[in-house]
């Protein structure tokens, strides 16, 4: 895992396009590689951490070189540190209280909206997926109070909405346990 807060991500419609932005993100600033792998459906995408300056500099240069392939970047300047275990699917939950879910039809947003629901409210992150046999998207599930967590979707909700890319959010009450299993 890297030392360093911030985070930037380039999500794009080619595989080819997306390794040659893994290089051009590496080339251009001190950033670690944290992922780059293909997703659904023909997409791939890369993550990198480091300083804010650094990780600015190589999703712009990966941008600006590769516009025509982009279909979502972004750069998180302090991001939550539950995000990584959510994305690993690391994170350990014994009781959902309220469970709310976000879903978006790009990774970035998604990430970036994980960060802004944990960081508005008192909830857990359970899981932030993908774009893995999900048809491109991705989603986020998050628990705690039922106001913690309205909070939190509505929060993570507007940062999907603001690029266009919500595709749904949900807020359950008292959900049944049994669904804890087959989220993770």
């Amino acid at each position: 895992m890297f030392l360093k807060n911030s985070i930037g991500l380039i999500e794009l419609g080619s595989i080819a396009a997306g390794m040659q932005a893994a290089d051009i993100m590496l080339k251009t600033s001190d950033v670690e590689l944290i992922l780059s792998r293909t997703i659904c459906s023909g997409k791939y995408m890369t993550l990198i951490g480091g300083d804010v300056a650094a990780v600015n500099t190589a999703v712009e240069a990966a941008v600006q070189t590769l516009a025509y392939g982009v279909i979502d970047s972004m750069v998180i300047p302090n991001v939550h540190p539950s995000i990584f275990p959510a994305i690993a699917g690391h994170t350990h939950v014994d009781l959902l209280e309220a469970l709310g879910i976000i879903e978006s039809f790009s990774v970035a947003s998604m990430i970036e909206a994980a960060d802004a629901a944990v960081k508005a409210a008192n909830v857990q992150l359970i899981e932030v997926r993908l774009a893995m046999a999900l048809g491109g998207k991705a989603f986020c599930t998050l628990t705690g109070e039922v106001a913690a967590v309205r909070s939190a979707v509505d929060a993570g909700a507007y940062v999907i909405e603001q690029k266009g890319l919500l595709v749904n959010k949900v807020v359950i009450p008292q959900p049944r346990q049994e669904l804890l299993s087959e989220m993770i």
